[in-house]
């Protein structure tokens, strides 16, 4: 993954608007570059849209690739085939606890999408509490009902709080020697990348870990803080990471960052 767009070689796995890891919003440009790719290589595009809601970065857009993909060239877009997928636990909602989400096929071969609707018609359904939610996230409140000031004013409440949380994790990560943080705009995460000095490194292939999962370690034994490792998501070699969960009270996400940033300087100053 480089600037929050996936590399072509892993088209066949999974692509889309990727927003996840590291908080980067995939442009139109790059969209139409990658379904153009999947034409001439006649790949199926699975899109995870997930976090489409959750955006919050000044001048963004979530751009679906069906949106684009319809709006290009009619031979590509009555051919291209595209998965599509959303989910009521992710996003601005952010109900883990309810899982419900849907996929949308589009242009797939007849014979497959045959099979497909053998193998839905007989896979056990989301519990019912689970697929309420995901009908009000798919036909939310709208202007004239009931719910929809209540609905929109803790929609707004709970974007404000991820944006004022991004920019005080970018604040405090911009005081901090080795670490790095690219600018947020969307998702419910960041994955900032860890500088370690060589003797951190070598200190932790002494004990065969990789170390951002010793910093990790280390940090909830000193701290009570629980981050992910970037080892855990395939990164790339010699680089560390760790993964932030930013959809929290600001009261909290503030004595967090306190917490990290106390480690980290002491960590910092026992490996130079």
């Amino acid at each position: 993954m480089q600037n929050g767009q996936a590399p072509l070689a892993s088209l066949h796995g999974q692509t889309g608007t990727y927003i996840d890891f590291n908080g980067h919003l995939q442009s139109r440009k790059s969209i139409e570059e990658v379904i153009r790719f999947a034409a001439e290589e006649r790949l199926c595009l699975l899109a995870d849209e997930v976090y489409q809601s959750c955006v919050y970065g000044d001048d963004t857009e979530f751009y679906s690739y069906k949106k684009v993909l319809s709006e290009m060239d009619s031979n590509i877009s009555s051919t291209v085939e595209l998965a599509s997928f959303n989910s009521a636990s992710k996003g601005f909602m952010g109900e883990c606890g309810l899982r419900g989400g849907y996929m949308e096929l589009v242009n797939l071969d007849p014979a497959v999408m045959k099979y497909t609707h053998t193998l839905f018609s007989i896979a056990p359904c989301p519990p019912v509490v689970g697929q309420i939610a995901l009908d009000l996230m798919a036909d939310p409140p709208k202007p004239g009902d009931a719910s929809f000031p209540t609905f929109s004013e803790e929609v707004q409440s709970i974007k404000n709080m991820i944006r004022k949380n991004t920019g005080r994790i970018q604040e405090v990560f911009a005081e901090l020697p080795g670490i790095s943080c690219h600018p947020l705009k969307a998702g419910l995460f960041v994955f900032p990348c860890l500088h370690f000095p060589p003797k951190a490194i070598k200190w932790a292939k002494k004990r065969q870990m990789e170390p951002d999962m010793l910093y990790c370690l280390h940090l909830l034994e000193e701290t009570g803080l629980h981050v992910r490792p970037g080892c855990e998501y395939g990164q790339r070699k010699d680089s560390h990471h760790i993964r932030l969960f930013v959809g929290t009270q600001e009261n909290i996400m503030e004595e967090a960052l306190q917490r990290l940033k106390t480690f980290h300087m002491r960590f910092m100053k026992e490996f130079s």
